[in-house]
């Protein structure tokens, strides 16, 4: 097993959630651009690369108040079977990438739910991951908790309460 850097952040979500899947698998691979923007060339020729804004709500303080930065999304392989499908998933900033984490995962779903699993880099490294366990952790998770959000929107799934 490849060791991980000590910088990298392991980052795991779940929406519960009733799905469909042929049809969620559609909408989320074949009809990307209507929920993450506009399609870019990418960096693989497997890939499919989409530019758009990442949204991180401050929901607490300011609930109206939401912070967006332009990003790359990255979707590529789909592994998709009978009771799940695997869709390989990274975002990085598209502009001043070096101040932004990078997220490299999956979105798996299943009939009773999203699920969104990887690592993400903060900036700076190992000072980076200092900082992101005393504060930069929050829009880190937050972002992902949007993007996760907005998936589940755009497949039209019914959020349930597990």
């Amino acid at each position: 097993m490849a060791s991980v850097p000590s910088h990298v952040v392991p980052l795991r979500l779940v929406q519960p959630a009733t799905i469909d899947l042929p049809r969620a698998v559609s909408i989320l691979v074949d009809r990307a651009h209507e929920w993450l923007g506009t399609p870019v060339p990418g960096p693989r020729p497997d890939s499919r690369r989409y530019l758009t804004d990442l949204s991180l709500p401050i929901r607490e303080h300011a609930p109206s108040l939401t912070f967006k930065k332009a990003a790359y999304v990255d979707l590529g392989e789909i592994r998709s079977g009978r009771e799940s499908c695997d869709i390989e998933i990274e975002w990085r900033s598209a502009s001043l990438a070096p101040l932004f984490p990078v997220f490299a995962g999956h979105l798996t779903l299943t009939p009773t739910e999203l699920r969104l699993e990887g690592y993400y880099a903060p900036p700076a490294g190992d000072l980076g991951a200092i900082l992101d366990r005393a504060f930069l952790n929050i829009a880190a998770r937050g972002t992902a908790r949007w993007f996760l959000g907005r998936a589940t929107e755009a497949i039209g799934a019914a959020p349930t309460d597990r």
